[in-house]
């Protein structure tokens, strides 16, 4: 595949051919599935009454809706590959070029992204920089040009699972700003990362750690400070990436000041707990085994969320400061917006998983954002605020 068309990213072609195989594997052979297993115990019913004599319209229906389910897998299969070998060409708009389709790139990545790394890598996203819509190279020519104001101070923006560097947008226009502005407006250098967050945290940790080594490498100027910010499941990769680095070489480690998580589950998120519950509950009968195959496609990233990090997996930097924000949806000037707090958090991810129970960061700081939901947190005036203050501190210790 040419340069060009590695930097314009997928098509929509690319995504239809996804399209068919995954209609193949999961909504063909489900609808199969269900439909035979139910068909079999309907059968099976009336086996007895009958004497048997329901075994061969069995044999014979069987034999006619398989083949019906072979020929339209056959088709889906064939349809995918034509357009595949399209979409290889650059044929076709991008699918960046619109709203809906960086939704759809979003939501792909985050839920089969690590299949798309072995098995479509051109529809993976790598781990990058990103700017006004494009990747950064990390040299110091390509920095100096996408930072003409660059500082000494950076701050690293770490999106969630199914999210991308334009997250951090939410309703810029209700609020008037949002963080990456703020900060720059401060004086920092805001840098928007893009991840493939289908992937193990792990692997996109180890990924960051090295993108965030050559970038201090190759900064215009000497780079001071560093601060990362990381909503949900960028929380997790960004203290796995600075547990890597300061295990390893301490090529830019040192110099984190503080690493600030927004609605992070350190210690796991109920939603991921509840799909692989849901997916052994529907894998116990025949009739539903098919749905419960589906839930188990989810991502390896989708799985990480269901279990956290604890402090082995990635330490704490012992000199920077750990700043944890929760959210919920009820407030907490109630006894329901208590118990909504305790019980559901941000909705996604509860109120001691968000902190730590107290237990993995006992000497954070915490903020917590009554009626901010999960996504509500990557652009909320209190939590700017927050940021404003500890990064401040961050250059005057004595402030804090």
């Amino acid at each position: 595949m040419s340069d060009r068309l590695a930097a314009a990213g997928p098509g929509l072609l690319d995504g239809l051919a996804l399209l068919g195989e995954v209609a193949d594997e999961l909504v063909v052979r489900t609808v199969r599935d269900t439909h035979l297993a139910w068909s079999g115990r309907v059968y099976a019913a009336v086996q007895r009454p009958t004497g048997g004599a329901a075994a061969l319209p069995r044999v014979a229906h069987h034999g006619i809706a398989g083949a019906v389910y072979a020929g339209i897998g056959v088709g889906l299969q064939v349809a995918s590959v034509g357009l595949g070998s399209v979409a290889a060409t650059g044929r076709g708009p991008r699918l960046e070029a619109s709203r809906p389709g960086r939704f759809l790139s979003r939501s792909v990545i985050g839920l089969i992204g690590d299949r798309l790394a072995r098995e479509r890598p051109r529809l993976a996203w790598p781990m990058s920089l990103r700017r006004d819509g494009a990747d950064v190279a990390v040299d110091r020519a390509s920095l100096a040009a996408a930072y003409p104001a660059a500082g000494p101070d950076l701050v690293v923006f770490v999106p969630g699972l199914c999210e991308d560097e334009t997250a951090w947008d939410r309703r810029a226009d209700r609020h008037g700003t949002t963080y990456p502005e703020a900060l720059a407006a401060a004086g920092w250098s805001p840098l928007m990362v893009r991840a493939n967050t289908g992937l193990a945290v792990q692997d996109n940790g180890a990924l960051l750690s090295a993108l965030l080594a050559d970038v201090v490498g190759a900064w215009p100027v000497q780079v001071a400070r560093v601060a990362l910010v990381g909503h949900s499941m960028g929380g997790l990769v960004a203290r796995v990436a600075c547990a890597l680095d300061a295990a390893g070489p301490e090529r830019w480690s040192p110099l984190v000041t503080d690493v600030v998580t927004l609605g992070t589950p350190h210690l796991g998120a109920p939603l991921a707990g509840w799909a692989r519950s849901g997916s052994a509950g529907l894998a116990r009968l025949p009739e539903t085994s098919a749905f419960g195959r589906i839930i188990d496609q989810r991502s390896v990233g989708i799985l990480d969320l269901e279990r956290g990090l604890d402090l082995d997996a990635a330490p704490a930097l012992p000199h920077a400061r750990m700043r944890l924000v929760s959210g919920s949806l009820g407030r907490e000037d109630a006894p329901v917006g208590r118990l909504a707090t305790r019980a559901l958090g941000d909705l996604l991810v509860r109120q001691v998983s968000a902190t730590g129970g107290g237990r993995l960061f006992p000497d954070a700081d915490l903020l917590h954002v009554p009626g901010a939901d999960h996504f509500g947190l990557l652009n909320h005036p209190d939590v700017r605020r927050a940021l404003l203050d500890w990064l401040d501190q961050a250059r005057d210790p004595g402030l804090g």
